[in-house]
């Protein structure tokens, strides 16, 4: 560590590699990538921003538009809690440093010592400065804290390693504080695979992130997923809310397709109070579990139902080519879940290739029966491919798709339906008189141009690109994917 000011600083790891080590280009490169990030108006304060920590040129554009977020708010923040996943240092839990400061070619960062003298007796925390000093994960996001907010915050940096989603999100609570403190999650997302897979793969991670579903959150899906996770839970038990803010990957901005780098920017924010009135949640609504804005259960279908809902869509398939009545649970066999109404989609592919999907909106019958009956149709009688052959079954990846309730969305224009739309997040439903087209937010990862998609979109419905017919109505909806790779034992004869 460097001892020349007095402190016992940090010195930089990675300048000069994920970022320029020059002051003025520094700058100079901070200013290019925050100018160009959108901030809607009215945008309430952040409490935690999830970002990527490539270089510069890779994943600077996403992260910016996350921490442009902050520039409204930056006379309030004076507490930054920054966590990141290790790279070059095994870190069994989570790891503080000891130093005194963090520098960067922009000055020095001071750490917090209440901070670290709060979590230093947690379970699973240690100080261990050999994790920071390599780390890129952290020093990334340090001169776009210090270029958004100034020299006027403190810093607790944190390394973590395989630790317990609920030993982060205890650290998190402890130093929770108010507006003055926010937390940076560092993560990038998928590595190395083909930019179309990567896309898909990264859209699914957003729904996950977006939900809070921490429990469906893979590591080999967010090299972060240990601190993310962390996030999640702390997210749930204070309430928060995450935005999708950005989501590209490497191909889209500085790197060929062959492999890619998937990177995210997330915002949580406190949820803003409704006034109590007409459509609004009460008291009872949130014990039971319902959701005012959609009007309908939050879904969530625990791992041991997705197996069982997975298992259930290929039996309906192999039962099919077998010509036998199909052996499936029947509904007081099973989690509650499956039982209750709800819609689906279900989605056949091999490889790239489509090779049928077909499912519902609205919930018409339990889960289980829904899964079941769109598993045949998309499997024999999608219009747009022929019918599902036993060679291809064997290989075929199966994805199931539960839907959360559809929502109005308040638009009534494309503009407004353009701003308003949250890409790799939003299922849309277009109805225009007779005329109707839906895609699942897993589009996202082909068409994830907002104006393409939303194009492609009116087409589907049968509707001319650019019009906005007089009867229009707009819906938004989530899902809940998980799907299972062949091969399988192929079908009886």
């Amino acid at each position: 560590m460097s001892r020349g000011t007095g402190l016992r600083a940090r010195p930089p790891a990675v300048a000069g590699m994920f970022y320029p080590d020059g002051r003025a280009e520094l700058l100079a490169t901070l200013d290019h990538d925050l100018a160009d990030a959108v901030v809607p108006t009215g945008a309430t304060q952040p409490k935690a921003l999830i970002v990527p920590h490539a270089g510069y040129r890779y994943s600077g554009p996403v992260a910016a538009t996350a921490y442009a977020r902050l520039a409204p708010f930056r006379d309030r923040i004076n507490r930054v809690v920054l966590l990141g996943p290790a790279h070059r240092v095994h870190v069994r839990s989570m790891a503080l440093s000891s130093a005194d400061a963090f520098l960067t070619p922009l000055g020095a960062v001071r750490l917090d010592d209440e901070l670290r003298a709060r979590v230093r007796e947690l379970p699973g925390v240690v100080v261990d400065d050999r994790a920071h000093a390599p780390e890129h994960s952290l020093e990334v996001h340090l001169p776009f804290l210090q270029r958004v907010l100034g020299d006027g915050f403190a810093l607790l940096p944190i390394v973590v390693g395989g630790a317990r989603t609920e030993r982060v999100a205890d650290v998190l609570d402890a130093v929770w504080g108010g507006d003055e403190t926010l937390f940076v999650i560092s993560t990038d997302l998928s590595h190395y695979h083909p930019y179309a897979t990567a896309r898909r793969l990264d859209a699914a991670t957003a729904d996950v992130i977006v939900r809070r579903d921490w429990e469906a959150l893979e590591p080999d899906r967010a090299c972060g997923a240990f601190p993310v996770r962390g996030l999640l839970e702390a997210a749930r038990r204070h309430g928060l809310a995450v935005e999708l803010v950005d989501l590209r990957n490497s191909g889209d901005t500085a790197g060929p397709r062959d492999q890619v780098v998937g990177y995210g920017a997330f915002v949580a924010t406190s949820p803003v109070p409704a006034p109590p009135g007409p459509g609004t949640a009460s008291d009872a609504d949130v014990a039971a579990g319902t959701d005012a804005a959609t009007g309908g259960e939050r879904w969530h279908v625990p791992a041991t139902a997705r197996a069982v809902l997975l298992d259930v869509a290929e039996e309906a398939i192999r039962s099919s080519f077998e010509h036998r009545p199909a052996g499936l649970p029947t509904l007081d066999a099973v989690d509650p879940v499956l039982a209750a109404d709800g819609a689906s989609f279900v989605t056949l592919r091999e490889g790239s290739r489509l090779l049928g999907c077909i499912g519902t909106i609205e919930p018409r019958q339990a889960l289980l029966a829904d899964v079941a009956e769109n598993a045949v149709h998309a499997a024999f009688d999608d219009p747009r491919m022929p019918p599902l052959t036993p060679a291809e079954f064997t290989r075929m990846e199966l994805k199931v798709s539960v839907l959360t309730p559809t929502e109005p969305m308040d638009v009534h224009s494309l503009e407004e339906l353009a701003a308003a739309v949250r890409p790799g997040v939003d299922g849309l439903l277009v109805v225009a008189g007779r005329r109707r087209g839906t895609f699942l937010p897993s589009v996202w990862a082909e068409l994830a141009d907002v104006p393409r998609f939303l194009d492609h979109l009116w087409r589907k419905a049968g509707l001319r690109p650019g019009t906005w017919p007089p009867d229009t109505t707009v819906y938004r909806y989530g899902t809940e994917e998980f799907g299972r790779e062949g091969p399988r034992r192929p079908v009886r004869s």
